[in-house]
C-alpha cells in the first residue's frame, strides 16, 4: 500500500513495488505542477527523464494527465521522450469528477488527437476518479494484462 497526498509534489524519488515477483510497479515523481521549489522540481524532472530515457525494457508507462487541464506542453515533452526511447505508454486521465462533462470530453478528445503523433502510445485512454472509483478497475485490468502477457 502506498500513501498518497492531496499536495502535489510529495513523491520525490523512485518508489518500487514488487507485484508477485513478476512485475515492478514504479511510482515516479511528477514532472508538472508541484508545491516545491523550482530547483527541487528540476531535480525530479532530471531523475524522471533519466529513468525513462533508453529504457526500452519498460513494459508500459502510465502517464497521468489531470482531467481539469488536459495535455500540457510538459506532458507532450515526456511523451516525445518515451517515443524516442521506444517506451510504450498509456494515458490515464485523472480527476474525471472535477471538470464539467463538456470540459472533460474536450480534454479527452484533445489528448486522443495529440497521441496520434506518438507511435509508442497505447491506444486506449483510461479515465479515472479516485473520488468515485471510476476507471480504477480498468487500470487494474491493464496491469493484470501486462502480468498475463509475461
Amino acid at each position: 500500500m502506498a500513501r498518497t497526498s492531496h499536495t502535489p509534489g510529495r513523491t520525490q524519488q523512485l518508489n518500487f513495488f514488487d507485484i508477485s515477483g513478476r512485475l515492478y510497479l514504479v511510482d515516479l515523481p511528477g514532472y508538472g505542477f508541484a508545491q516545491a521549489p523550482k530547483k527541487v522540481v528540476a531535480t525530479w524532472q532530471k531523475l524522471l527523464k533519466g529513468y525513462l530515457r533508453g529504457r526500452a525494457s519498460l513494459r508500459r508507462v502510465f502517464v497521468l494527465i489531470d482531467g481539469r487541464h488536459g495535455l500540457k506542453a510538459v506532458d507532450d515533452e515526456i511523451l516525445t521522450l518515451m517515443g524516442e526511447s521506444a517506451v510504450s505508454f498509456q494515458v490515464v486521465i485523472t480527476k474525471a469528477d472535477k471538470p464539467k462533462a463538456s470540459e472533460l470530453d474536450k480534454a479527452i478528445e484533445t489528448t486522443k488527437a495529440a497521441l496520434q503523433k506518438h507511435p509508442a502510445a497505447y491506444p486506449e485512454i483510461i479515465v479515472t476518479s479516485s473520488e468515485t472509483g471510476q476507471g480504477v478497475e480498468a487500470v487494474r485490468a491493464a496491469i493484470a494484462r501486462l502480468l498475463s502477457e509475461g
